[in-house]
């Protein structure tokens, strides 16, 4: 494998070169030596870009259509928070109070077989079998995030060993201000900064998982990007809230063209800055309004309490199956994504849109490798979004988009 991942880099600099008009052979150990420590410096570890790339090539030759990136495993709804924005904690006493047994989460992640297992929840760290369940993700070779808010960090660290297939994902949505007002306590930041050193001091991998809402500017936003870097975190995942149905508060997301501006706004500033974030070039380049993406709810298949959620992690009144295959088989994919569902209008979730831009970086490599090299375009027309098939229904019952009233005499 390191021969293919040195291949790949000899790839990314002769088409880097192509671009320039360099000559190749003056530039030729120059060039390739920058691209290659370039590709180093993304957020995710060179041993497990190997191992997801090994994994994709494989469904991409088998021809497998439908297949997992990331298995969302919630092994329960229950918190320490109640965050404005958060969707997942809006169950009776009799629901928090479920979990999943090691031996279900065990089933789970044999079962789906993505590389990638993360942990979200409610608070995992509140899970007692939670040690036994990531030692038992990581015995089967598969990278665990395990999502945080730190509370119980510092408590419960020493369950755990450093591990390069085991991730503290911690939530942080901003610096002290916006990130307490998100988590609707105060004291949250401090604590959870004091955990991120704590983990690092430990050898642990952490990254940050930042969710933006209403109010966001890009500079504030910057600002973040920089300071977690200086903490030394291995990246940072960062996406707009989703507008979940059973969030307290709904004012919080941002809507429409809004987030596309905000993350150019980001892209901008963050030109000559060394951030590191957990994402694919072309998810970034989709987040700043350049890439036209339909969802791909499969990539990221979710596993709870009530037992695999159609059709994805975000929607939780669609129903669930008892298997990740009945999920494959039975879920009318077509009724959903930002085209075919009110409820996903507005969707930009890595969860939903990661895998597509993965499929897309595997089926157009020359226009990843361009994108990676000169980062998200933020300047020039953004693509158009598609109009709703269900807009389209409700103006095709009128005549050219006026209602009309007939009215019959006697």
């Amino acid at each position: 494998m390191n021969i293919v991942c040195l291949l790949f880099y000899w790839y990314r600099f002769i088409i880097s070169n192509v671009v320039s008009g360099r000559s190749l052979f003056i530039w030729a150990p120059f060039k390739f030596i920058e691209v290659f420590l370039e590709g180093l410096r993304v957020g995710v570890p060179l041993r497990q870009q190997l191992t997801v790339g090994r994994y994709l090539i494989k469904q991409k030759l088998q021809g497998v259509k439908k297949y997992p990136l990331v298995l969302m495993l919630e092994p329960l709804f229950r918190c320490n928070l109640a965050c404005a924005g958060c969707g997942k904690i809006d169950y009776p006493d009799d629901i928090l109070d479920k979990r999943l047994s090691f031996e279900e989460c065990m089933q789970a992640v044999d079962e789906c077989d993505a590389p990638m297992v993360s942990i979200p929840g409610g608070e995992p760290l509140i899970h007692k079998e939670m040690p036994q369940i990531v030692e038992g993700i990581i015995a089967r070779k598969k990278f665990v995030y395990l999502c945080t808010n730190a509370l119980l960090l510092k408590k419960r660290i020493d369950d755990y060993k450093p591990s390069p297939y085991l991730t503290f994902s911690i939530h942080l949505d901003g610096m002290q201000e916006r990130h307490d007002t998100s988590v609707c306590q105060e004291g949250v930041f401090e604590r959870a900064v004091e955990a991120i050193k704590l983990a690092l001091g430990k050898g642990f991998r952490v990254t940050v998982n930042c969710t933006l809402f209403q109010g966001e500017n890009a500079q504030e936003v910057a600002d973040f990007l920089d300071y977690a870097m200086e903490l030394g975190v291995e990246g940072v995942t960062i996406a707009p809230g989703f507008s979940y149905e059973h969030a307290p508060k709904q004012d919080v997301f941002i809507k429409g063209s809004d987030v596309k501006d905000l993350f150019r706004g980001i892209f901008r500033i963050g030109k000559n800055r060394k951030w590191k974030l957990n994402h694919s070039t072309l998810y970034l380049d989709f987040l700043a309004g350049n890439q036209s993406y339909d969802c791909t709810p499969w990539g990221n298949p979710t596993r709870n309490v009530f037992g695999w959620q159609k059709p994805c992690y975000l929607l939780a009144d669609e129903g669930y199956v008892s298997s990740f295959q009945e999920l494959l088989d039975t879920t009318p994919w077509d009724k959903y994504g930002t085209v075919n569902n009110p409820k996903c209008a507005g969707c930009m979730a890595h969860c939903g849109y990661e895998a597509t831009a993965v499929t897309d970086m595997l089926s157009h490599p020359v226009k990843a490798l361009l994108t990676s090299i000169r980062g998200p375009r933020t300047e020039g027309d953004m693509v158009p979004e598609a109009t709703p098939e269900y807009a389209r229904e409700k103006l095709s019952s009128t005549i050219a988009g006026i209602p009309v009233s007939v009215e019959i005499a006697d």
